[in-house]
């Protein structure tokens, strides 16, 4: 064989091996609408379905860089697959933009859009949404399940002169929130009158809730303005968080008891949520467990219209007592009741199917052996009680205080545990 045909092919083999080397080194980035991972078990947020509803895990209000969020929209799918969630709502401020000079965008759908495409393989619910902010006493609202973001807000441009005229009241605050092209946006935004955007979401059969009632600026205190009472009499405010980050606020629980308000409780996240909530820690973002009828967007809706929820945070179940009930008995349950050795040692297996690490009083006349009247039982796990019965029954029946779940402020709902006792 000639050697130069033989030295050409080696070359040309090289060739090949090195750009399929390349090729294949490209191809393994991922690009903008992919993510790294999915459900990771041990950080996944895990409840049992009641009797009646499917359990939804949701976090229903979360922020990219299309608005005040330091993340692109496709890592908030990443994360919430991470976590096990069922459905997620991205919901940008619509007039806050302090990155509007750099991520300048007319469409405010923008970002639910990148991230229903990063979400399109998987079983993720990615609920549209928006953020209408206003200042204080009205505060900051949500509206998900809105068809066009861009309807729920306008810019009145006979209203510029107004608009300057509160820039430059606030002009030192101008550098730190995005610059004066944010500042003059912000402002004359904020001219349209709330309650024409709360509108319009209504219009679209959005579900509206009033965000962080207990902000720093509010003292910490919920406090409904004329506002909101008028939104709530009109039937156009639905909900409230009575969790939003890493507060919660028992006013916020006792406005939503008493005007009928849907319990919500979400991360507002603007960082990752490794770093605002270290779930790889062991610690967890404040979700709203939704039950609804089908795992579909509008049923979740529905869920929410009926006031069907339950919020998880720091290990506390908050929501009202007509949902807490349902999903403790799905949680709680005695694995086994059978006596020891013919005596009247009843012996006891209360297994926890959920999350939560659970935190209980005895209620019931019973006493046990190896057990004080306050009992935990880990996330997924088991306990043992040796109950004193005094005299073999067919039956057993344990009343607890659950304490780490609120149905109103200061106030726990019971579970009872009943089975029957196996006989040898």
């Amino acid at each position: 064989m000639n050697t130069n045909k033989l030295s050409q092919k080696y070359i040309n083999t090289l060739c090949i091996i090195f750009l399929l080397f390349m090729t294949s080194q490209i191809f393994s980035h991922e690009t903008a609408g992919s993510f790294s991972s999915y459900r990771i078990p041990e950080r996944a947020i895990e409840f049992p379905d009641t009797d009646k509803y499917l359990t939804i895990v949701a976090d229903l209000h979360t922020h990219s860089v299309f608005s005040d969020g330091h993340v692109w929209p496709n890592i908030r799918i990443s994360e919430a697959l991470r976590d096990g969630l069922d459905a997620i709502a991205i919901t940008e401020h619509l007039e806050y933009q302090p990155h509007i000079s750099d991520i300048p965008h007319k469409d405010r759908n923008t970002a639910y859009r990148i991230a229903a495409e990063a979400a399109k393989n998987t079983n993720l619910i990615v609920i549209s949404g928006s953020e209408i902010t206003r200042e204080n006493p009205i505060g900051h609202m949500n509206a998900i399940f809105i068809e066009d973001s861009n309807k729920l807000m306008n810019l009145d441009k006979s209203k510029i002169a107004e608009a300057d005229k509160l820039v430059e009241q606030r002009k030192d605050e101008v550098a730190v929130h995005g610059g004066i092209e944010m500042a003059n946006h912000l402002a004359l935004a904020s001219l349209w009158p709330v309650a024409n955007a709360v509108n319009k979401a209504n219009e679209q059969g959005g579900f509206v809730f009033w965000n962080h009632p207990a902000y720093k600026v509010n003292n910490g205190i919920a406090t409904l303005s004329k506002e909101h009472k008028e939104f709530i009499k009109n039937g156009t405010l639905h909900g409230i968080e009575v969790v939003n980050e890493n507060i919660f606020s028992e006013e916020a629980l006792a406005i939503a008891l008493e005007y009928n308000l849907t319990i919500i409780g979400t991360s507002d996240v603007h960082n990752l949520i490794d770093w605002d909530y270290l779930p790889h820690q062991g610690q967890h973002r404040p979700v709203t467990l939704i039950f609804a009828e089908e795992r579909t967007k509008p049923a979740i809706k529905e869920a929410l219209m009926k006031g069907r929820t339950v919020v998880w945070y720091k290990n506390l179940l908050i929501g009202k007592e007509n949902n807490i009930q349902p999903l403790l008995n799905a949680m709680m349950r005695i694995d086994s009741a059978r006596y020891q050795d013919n005596s009247e040692i009843l012996e006891v297996i209360i297994k926890n199917n959920s999350d939560t690490k659970i935190q209980m009083t005895n209620l019931s006349d019973h006493s046990f052996m190896s057990n004080h009247d306050i009992i935990e039982i880990p996330a997924h796990s088991a306990i043992n009680l040796d109950v004193k019965t005094k005299e073999q029954l067919t039956s057993i029946s344990l009343e607890f205080e659950i304490l780490n779940a609120l149905v109103r402020p200061k106030t726990h709902p019971t579970l009872i545990l009943y089975s029957n006792i196996a006989s040898d």
